[in-house]
């Protein structure tokens, strides 16, 4: 589009902003609706354009990864911001009936997961919480956001999407509008360019009613409207570079005249507890540690990128081999996004005793490194994110209470980011850490922690705040500043922390880790994910209890 276009579309929205201000809160709710419609609607040609994007085939095994984290996504959140709505037009509050928990340091805490009557069944054994900031109590925990000041126009904002997850760019559109009453122009990433149509057709109820403008283009297209005179705010997910050149454009002080909030990524951390596995807790959990790297072809902002292991855990090397074995045997696909080879090639250079697996995996350990970690390597594995597939793996002194203390303090300390961190422990081995454990999970510094469970579930679930650890700057911007998806729109969030089995169903049962799930399918390793993750979909667009059993066959196939 040239910038006359722009300028129009830009116009086209601030009248739309107004006429969202005296839009009800009853006829918001039942927008969501019909854009849930339209979503479901484009659900089969939206998976299919974000797996051409990606060089999937439509047969591959991982096509359940597109339904997941495209249609699926929007959908649950959809229905979620319209329950919240529909709650709030009727005068009561979205957190009545609410449970509430108390977290280390006098945190109160709020149930975000299961956020709905089918949650507690399809996701069994997996919750989540959302921790407030310290100070603030229960009779201070407040949701609605901007839809408690409805009237109150958020003006037009600029929405520069991510070229990674197809759920992402939509997503923070629906949370512009909710959460600050903010319409938008979405700018898509070139590398789903491809979306365009499908995103035109799905947002069509948003676009019509004068709230959404779609388009693509360079950097120099982001560059004009970020910078644009009527653009109230911005909201980029991508990386610090692409941040730091909006805000600061090669300058010591920031250029960029309004507020900016972002989403950025980072390397996150799997902290392994040593502990006495079984043979199929180390081969179930190496696969858990495949999937938290190779989903999306390990483009993720959320892919786990460090193992952090006690260097005098007896089953070490056991488990490195499991997951190695893991690595290798998940399916091929081509490193898709822009940039993987090279940075997979810089990896291996920094690493030269890389361990090289089957489908270009790659395992690097810190002790490998062809520099001293005195001299800072740009190609640390703690503070490059390779989105691509790269394991790398740091092992620590110590084991129990004083591994896990060493680990929190690494972590926090040494890795790049603070958007997620995950923790697996034998459920055993969790209780007899006691509070130590649940002081160690506050004092990690990070927006999702996921304990026997990738910090994906909290990316996934609605109702669930998703952004990086509150206090970074725009001078320092870490993994971001504010926070997106949080259907209840809570405010004065810390945190989420999600919390999932061990070991899947019927394990689950047999060792006391009450849980129902067999192996989610957004494993890599799931021979049914592909059709779960389409029935959940189906079941996300008309949700019906008939549907179940359909759903949870394929489920018990994985």
């Amino acid at each position: 589009m040239n910038t006359a276009e722009l300028d129009r579309a830009i116009a086209e929205l601030g009248a739309g902003s107004q006429r969202w201000a005296a839009t009800t809160l009853a006829a918001r709710a039942e927008l969501l609706a019909r854009t849930a419609a339209s979503v479901a609607d484009e659900a089969e040609r939206w998976v299919a354009a974000a797996a051409r994007a990606k060089g999937l085939e439509p047969s591959s095994p991982l096509i359940g990864e597109e339904w997941l984290t495209g249609p699926y996504g929007v959908l649950t959140s959809l229905t979620a911001l319209g329950r919240t709505l529909r709650t709030l037009a009727s005068g009561r509050n979205p957190l009545a009936g609410r449970r509430f928990g108390r977290a280390p340091g006098g945190r109160v805490t709020v149930s975000v997961l299961p956020h709905n009557r089918y949650d507690g069944l399809l996701l069994h054994g997996f919750t989540a919480r959302a921790w407030l900031k310290p100070g603030i109590t229960t009779a201070q925990a407040h949701a609605g956001l901007g839809q408690l000041t409805p009237t109150a126009p958020g003006g037009v904002g600029l929405v520069l999407g991510a070229g990674n997850i197809s759920s992402i760019a939509p997503l923070d559109v629906l949370y512009e509008l909710m959460a600050h009453n903010r319409v938008s122009i979405l700018k898509l990433n070139p590398t789903l360019d491809g979306l365009l149509p499908v995103y035109q057709a799905a947002l069509a109820p948003l676009i019509d009613a004068g709230l959404l403008r779609i388009v693509t283009g360079g950097v120099e297209v982001g560059g004009y409207l970020a910078h644009h005179s009527v653009i109230s705010h911005v909201h980029i997910t991508g990386s610090a570079a692409s941040h730091d050149a909006i805000v600061f454009g090669g300058a010591d002080a920031p250029r960029l005249d309004k507020p900016i909030s972002s989403e950025l990524g980072g390397v996150a951390p799997i902290i392994v507890l040593p502990g006495r596995w079984s043979a199929r807790d180390l081969r179930y959990q190496a696969e858990h540690v495949a999937t938290m790297r190779l989903h999306n072809g390990g483009s993720n902002c959320i892919a786990g990128q460090v193992l952090v292991l006690s260097a005098t855990w007896p089953q070490k090397a056991a488990f490195l081999d499991a997951v190695a074995a893991a690595l290798a045997a998940a399916p091929v696909r081509a490193a898709w996004y822009p940039g993987s080879d090279d940075r997979m090639r810089a990896a291996r250079a920094a690493y030269p005793a890389a361990r090289s697996l089957a489908g270009g995996r790659v395992v690097v350990a810190a002790a490998d490194a062809a520099v001293s970690a005195a001299s800072a390597s740009p190609e640390d594995m703690l503070i490059t994110e390779y989105f691509a597939p790269v394991l790398g793996v740091l092992e620590l002194p110590g084991t129990g209470q004083a591994f896990l203390d060493t680990a929190v303090e690494t972590v926090n300390r040494d890795f790049l980011g603070t958007l997620g961190a995950n923790i697996l422990g034998r459920p055993g081995t969790i209780r007899q850490l006691g509070p130590g454990f649940e002081l160690a999970v506050a004092r990690l510094r990070y927006g999702t922690i996921a304990i026997n469970a990738w910090t994906g579930v909290g990316f996934l679930s609605a109702a669930a705040p998703w952004g990086a650890f509150p206090g970074h700057t725009l001078a320092n911007v870490g993994s971001g500043i504010g926070v997106v998806h949080n259907a209840l729109l809570l405010d004065e969030v810390e945190r989420t922390v999600v919390r999932g089995p061990f070991r899947p169903f019927p394990r689950s049962i047999l060792h006391g880790d009450w849980a129902l799930l067999p192996k989610p399918p957004w494993f890599v390793s799931a021979r049914s994910g592909a059709r779960t993750a389409r029935l959940l979909t189906e079941f996300a667009a008309h949700p019906s209890a008939r549907k179940l059993p359909r759903i949870l066959a394929a489920a018990f196939r994985a």
